[in-house]
């Protein structure tokens, strides 16, 4: 039996978080079944979003998150031992998945730490990206200013605007 440590949302927080908002709790983890497979967490997302959305969590819940993990067991056939996956598993050490409801493999191909699927090849680089370039439709010459681009998406597209020829405020 493998033991699951997760972060559960104790209180909302209000200002800013305090330890007492969360607590680390121990679970022990059923067996696999087929089709399923055990992953162990290496890089687990804290991005300013989550603030917004635990609000709306339940006392007791699982604090939100994505996270790039590592296969460790398998009885599925599409997911082998030492795959590196992304999903939104939440703070959490282990999980047992089916691979369903957005799990997506790493390339291992890709010569690039796999922490960036929790940064620039995931979520905060995806909504630069498309943010940005499919609704502001950037042409060269153009200024942009990025009020939050100290943040994982902000800086991101400040990035995006120098290569298309933009001048970044």
């Amino acid at each position: 039996m493998v033991k699951a440590r997760k972060y559960v949302l104790r209180s909302h927080f209000s200002g800013v978080p305090k330890r007492e908002d969360l607590e680390i709790v121990e679970e022990e983890l059923a067996p696999l079944k087929d089709g399923e497979f055990l992953c162990e967490a290496l890089w687990l997302s804290v991005d300013p979003y989550m603030r917004r959305y635990s609000a709306r969590l339940s006392l007791g819940s699982t604090m939100i998150g994505g996270q790039v993990a590592k296969v460790t067991e398998s009885k599925n056939k599409d997911y082998t031992v030492g795959d590196l996956i992304v999903a939104s598993f939440g703070w959490r050490t282990h999980t047992i998945s089916d691979g369903t409801g957005g799990v997506r493999k790493i390339d291992p191909s890709i010569p690039l730490s796999s922490s960036t699927g929790v940064g620039i090849l995931g979520m905060p680089g995806a909504t630069a990206y498309f943010g940005y370039l499919e609704l502001c439709k950037p042409k060269a010459g153009e200024t942009v200013v990025v009020t939050g681009a100290a943040g994982a998406v902000g800086s991101a597209v400040g990035q995006i605007a120098k290569i298309k020829g933009c001048r970044v405020v």
